[in-house]
């Protein structure tokens, strides 16, 4: 990955909003075709929800849990991966009898397989983008810092409604049954706890429990999964218990969680940590894996609202996205 920062005068053949999963799949295949890239992020880390953090010697994924795959462009990648150290094999299945279907995980953790996607590609972390507006033959790009950046044409990868303010402050005005279509698309939310306890916790091998009823939608042994070298528990809370608390402090809605999740910790609380993910998993998916929003100057957008809600989905919203952005660019 470079991350230095180009030239202002530098016009890119594609600049891609976001360093998620569709977008680094997306700026990959569209390097490797022979156009220019540039990527933009408003965060720290790379890889959206393929988020990892450290608490000490503790370190939780506390975003996407694993990845799945049954499309083979996207399983070569994964493989590649493995073999340069940055994803492994956690498990085949969480119930009782395993379904033979391999789940990974990053490694060291999750954010791995992101950095392993982003490498040779020019990417600028915390940067946030405030607007994308028409110019002649392209688009231009302005950030919060007053800068610009201009291209041929973008790949909007951010959550739908993010994505969607973008384009009003640009004053890019869409039909209104695109509008409407792409306004449906709402999100889960997801609080996300991060325990570091005094010993192993009782979550059986591989590591992982999907509770039938509760506020807790998944709870994840890290140390048990490979990641974390002290035990460390991820909590998810479900969509309603997170919609009904995200107003709530966070510690105090951690501490609820963690009191729902006491049988299956068994062991005691040190200290813990709480994450709110506003666009945790699409609710909806649009018919198409990704969508050109205007042909001239190209202007697609992506994500897994489009494929599908889990990293593969993501992943093909990004390989769909490139082949869109080739197409047009070729006849421009």
């Amino acid at each position: 990955m470079n991350s230095n920062t180009p030239n202002h005068q530098t016009t890119f053949d594609v600049i891609i909003i976001g360093t998620g999963v569709s977008g680094l799949i997306a700026a990959g295949q569209i390097q490797r075709a022979g156009r220019s890239v540039f990527m933009l992020d408003k965060g720290r880390g790379l890889g959206g929800r393929l988020a990892s953090r450290r608490i000490g010697a503790a370190t939780f994924d506390h975003g996407a849990q694993f990845i799945t795959t049954r499309d083979a462009r996207f399983e070569a990648i994964l493989k590649q991966a493995a073999e340069a150290g940055m994803t492994a094999e956690w498990c085949q299945g969480f119930s009782a009898t395993a379904d033979g279907h391999t789940r990974w995980r990053g490694r060291p953790a999750m954010t791995a397989f992101a950095k392993h996607l982003a490498q040779g590609l020019t990417i600028q972390m915390e940067t946030q983008v405030v607007a994308v507006k028409p110019i002649d033959h392209g688009y231009s790009i302005e950030t919060t810092s007053g800068d610009h950046y201009t291209a041929l044409s973008i790949l909007l990868t951010p959550p739908v409604p993010q994505a969607l303010t973008l384009l009003a402050a640009g004053q890019i005005t869409l039909d209104t049954i695109m509008q409407s279509r792409l306004e449906a698309i709402q999100y889960e939310r997801c609080i996300a706890v991060m325990a570091v306890l005094d010993r192993p916790s009782s979550i059986p091998p591989p590591g992982a429990l999907l509770p039938p009823s509760g506020p807790i939608s998944w709870i994840a042994d890290n140390q048990l999964k490979g990641i974390s070298s002290e035990p460390a528990v991820t909590i998810h809370a479900n969509h309603e218990f997170s919609l009904a608390h995200w107003d709530v402090d966070r510690m105090q809605s951690g501490q609820l969680l963690l009191d729902a999740a006491k049988h299956w910790l068994g062991a005691e609380v040190l200290s813990y940590q709480v994450h709110g993910w506003r666009y945790s998993k699409p609710m909806q998916v649009d018919a198409d894996p990704c969508v050109l929003l205007q042909a001239s100057p190209p202007l697609v957008i992506a994500g897994d609202a489009f494929a599908g809600p889990r990293v593969e989905g993501a992943a093909l919203s990004g390989f769909a996205a490139a082949e869109t952005l080739l197409a047009q660019l070729s006849h421009s």
